[in-house]
């Protein structure tokens, strides 16, 4: 079937005295200037959104095979935006599916830093922008559209890979006044996602912090950790790395739909199980726990990862920010139409009754009763099983600042 390109998202709506013009077939809709429109409407609840409007936006299954969004929907600072439709002539070639492209980020920072009060560390390292993994729930999708790109299948197909991120890391080790602490990497999009095995931004990350004496603590679902064990097990001898991977669900074909270019469940515990092997201090995440879906497996999952040596456990509550609330529900209506409404009806318990809520202190487990017994039943399910009765701290004694250059050249 033919397609061509229109409006994406419905612009707000605009006054009696300033009506919008129709976008032309195959055309552009521009969106109006905040100023010549009314005060926006308070964002609709899941439940209240257009399925006309998803359908023009939807990705035929062919395009998007072994992706995790159903649509591409334009980014939403982007002031044109598109949908497909059939024009009619049926002629033109069919859209080709949706590839990986990588395209080299030249940052001149790697080390982001923040002061959030509900997180353990104050900065962090994200090697890539975008994930391949593809899982819908990743809550850092809606980053791309300060790409100009859409947080749905342009996030796990247009990926940003950062080469210089190594070199950018020594200079702002060896900065004047520098203070060492733990960098979190793969807090955002994961530094091992499949494009890492051609371009090892992440492992001449860990040469660098491993040389250097810098802790550093790691979050993945990728059992291609393991390639990198050799330096892990190193700095593990002198308290300079923890590591821990994210298992969802224990059901292979949830973990298909829902997180497609991961790895598996069982490769996940089976790297667990040879990180606490190698004496590198490795715990679980349950993330996200998502009501009626898969909360009825956090002791399960946590059975598992205690079978194979695991300590330490933490989990989060689904988190639904900006266009993420949008692409999960068209994936669970594609995948799970049947527990949609339960679904949702849960999360807004667990949220003050919107679909999101992203206060300090809240945004990671939720509030209200349901929120309340996730949180208890995986605390019981932790005692029972010796979890968390110590934690791993990192230690700074071991750093070494990089020679800056003057020092260097001042050697020759």
């Amino acid at each position: 079937m033919a397609r061509s390109y229109a409006a994406v998202k419905r612009p707000p709506a605009p006054t009696s005295s300033w009506p919008s013009p129709p976008a032309p077939a195959g055309g552009f809709a521009r969106r109006p200037s905040p100023s010549r429109v009314e005060t926006a409407k308070p964002r609709p609840a899941a439940g209240d959104l257009d399925t006309a409007a998803e359908a023009e936006v939807a990705v035929e299954d062919a395009r998007r095979r072994g992706r995790g969004a159903q649509s591409n929907a334009t980014g939403r600072y982007e002031p044109l935006a598109r949908v497909a439709f059939d024009d009619g002539w049926q002629s033109f070639e069919e859209l080709p599916p949706f590839k990986t492209t990588v395209t080299i980020d030249s940052t001149r920072k790697i080390i982001t830093r923040n002061d959030s009060p509900d997180i353990s560390f104050d900065r962090s390292i994200n090697p890539y922008r975008g994930c391949e993994h593809g899982c819908i729930y990743c809550f850092a999708r809606p980053t791309h559209a300060y790409l100009g790109l859409s947080p749905g299948l342009d996030f796990e197909t247009k990926l940003f890979a950062k080469p210089d991120a190594p070199k950018l890391l020594e200079r702002e080790l060896s900065a004047a006044g520098y203070v060492p602490r733990t960098i979190a990497i793969g807090t955002n999009t994961d530094p091992y996602q499949p494009i890492e095995r051609e371009h090892q931004v992440m492992r001449r990350i860990l040469e660098v912090l491993d040389r250097h004496g810098h802790p550093v603590g790691i979050v993945t679902k990728s059992a291609l950790v393991l390639r990198d064990l050799d330096i892990l097990a190193r700095m593990a001898q002198r308290n300079l790395v923890k590591v821990a991977l994210s298992v969802t669900t224990l059901d292979a074909r949830l973990a298909r739909v829902m997180e497609p270019r991961a790895a598996t469940p069982a490769r996940r515990l089976e790297a667990l199980r040879q990180l606490t092997s190698a004496g590198v201090p490795a715990s679980v995440m349950v993330a996200p726990v998502i009501p009626a879906l898969n909360d009825a497996e956090i002791e399960r999952i946590l059975d598992a990862a205690a079978a194979v040596g695991v300590r330490e456990a933490g989990y989060v509550l689904l988190r639904l920010p900006l266009e993420v609330r949008d692409l999960f529900r068209e994936w669970l209506m594609t995948n799970f139409p049947d527990r949609y409404r339960h679904v949702f009806k849960l999360i807004r318990e667990t949220r003050g009754g919107k679909d999101y809520d992203s206060s300090w202190g809240k945004r990671m487990t939720g509030g209200g009763p349901v929120a309340w017994m996730i949180g208890r039943r995986f605390e019981l399910a932790c005692e029972k099983r010796g979890f968390n009765k110590t934690r791993t701290r990192l230690t700074t004694d071991y750093f070494s600042p990089p020679r800056r250059g003057a020092e260097q050249l001042s050697l020759l």
